[in-house]
């Protein structure tokens, strides 16, 4: 298959590395093109990976390189046109998050690859993290989630607010783990060191009863990537970036001290040997368990899911209704926080800095 990616900025040069990867490794792929606008960033591409580099899209169409699929790394506001003609010229598109900047642009998308048979899959790569992909098939009816995303401040990805930016991922993997529609949504969020929201806490409940707590920030000090939640007497606690997961098992009565630990999220491994009698085994009426997870690179593993998609026609793991969804979420939640900071007379918080 012959691939291009659209964009080689800070995504884009991932997408180029691990599809040159994939190529080197034999596995039946070939980096055909790139497109990038900024001069300098194309001729660096270019010569990187010894592939022609195209100002547009449309000049990427016009020569005619017998093109399979392409992703896009283009800025968000960019996405819904670039993808658009990507497309209508017949490729499978792998979509950077979000899907689309609107839900208008999103349902366009969908449409589009439905009416043309095209694959169009949104890049929420954490669902093909190893921990994620190891909890899927074990789930049962996760009733209360605590999902907490942080990161250093850096300059990248400020066309979209943290919600876009970071929460985004969890709101897919919450969506697609809680089965459920949303009823209801509470959001506060503030902007710190640029013009839109840079942290954010948001309450979501959904029709089943189920409730999902988010917190996203992009101004901590910390790097954090962990999602817990807890179901019929069993918690389960995803640590994305160590790729661990761990799951408590509630067999009988627990000590109250254990008890507040596991609700409290405080279940690593010292806390775990310093309550059950130091690491001798399980406290009573407990039981724990690490499923195995097959380490691997998110992204690559994202991308050689599209392909396979395209080469099978199959339905991708991760569907373009799927990213329509976490989008929509993401959209009220916007408009949740815009509400919060009317009443709350947070206007000055939002003016531009000087």
């Amino acid at each position: 298959m012959r691939v291009a990616v659209a964009g080689a900025g800070a995504f884009g040069r991932n997408h180029l590395r691990v599809y040159r990867e994939l190529e080197a490794a034999g596995l039946g792929v070939a980096l055909a093109a790139a497109v990038e606008p900024e001069a300098a960033r194309a001729a660096e591409t270019a010569e990187k990976y010894s592939i022609p580099v195209f100002a547009t899209v449309d000049e990427l169409l016009r020569a005619d390189l017998r093109l399979d699929a392409a992703s896009v790394a283009v800025p968000t506001v960019r996405h819904h046109a670039v993808a658009s003609a990507l497309l209508d010229a017949g490729l499978d598109v792998l979509v950077e998050k979000p899907l689309a900047a609107t839900l208008a642009e999103a349902d366009e998308l969908v449409a589009l690859a439905e009416r043309n048979g095209r694959i169009l899959q949104p890049g929420h790569l954490e669902r093909f993290n190893p921990a994620v992909l190891a909890v899927e098939p074990k789930l049962r009816r996760p009733m209360f989630f605590e999902a907490h995303r942080l990161s250093v401040f850096t300059p990248r990805s400020l066309d979209v607010d943290v919600v876009l930016d970071l929460m985004i991922h969890d709101l897919d993997i919450v969506l697609t783990f809680a089965h459920s529609p949303v009823r209801e949504v509470r959001a506060v969020g503030l902007p710190i060191v640029s013009p839109k929201v840079d942290i954010a806490n948001v309450r979501v409940e959904f029709e089943s009863g189920c409730v999902a707590n988010f917190t996203a920030s992009r101004v901590s000090t910390e790097r954090v990537r962990k999602l817990r939640f807890f179901e019929p007497r069993q918690y389960v606690s995803i640590d994305y970036a160590r790729q661990d997961v761990l799951i408590i098992r509630m067999n009988g009565s627990i000590s109250a001290e254990l008890a507040a630990a596991i609700a409290g999220g405080r279940v690593d491994a010292e806390t775990l040997a310093q309550l059950t009698g130091g690491g001798a085994g399980p406290a009573p009426g407990l039981s724990l368990s690490k499923p195995e997870v097959m380490p691997g690179e998110p992204l690559r593993l994202e991308m050689e899911s599209f392909l396979d998609a395209v080469r099978m026609r199959r339905t991708p793991h991760v569907t373009a209704q799927q990213g329509r969804d976490a989008l929509a979420l993401a959209l009220e939640i916007q408009a949740s926080m815009a509400a919060h900071a009317a009443r709350a007379g947070l206007q000055n918080f939002f003016e531009p800095l000087a």
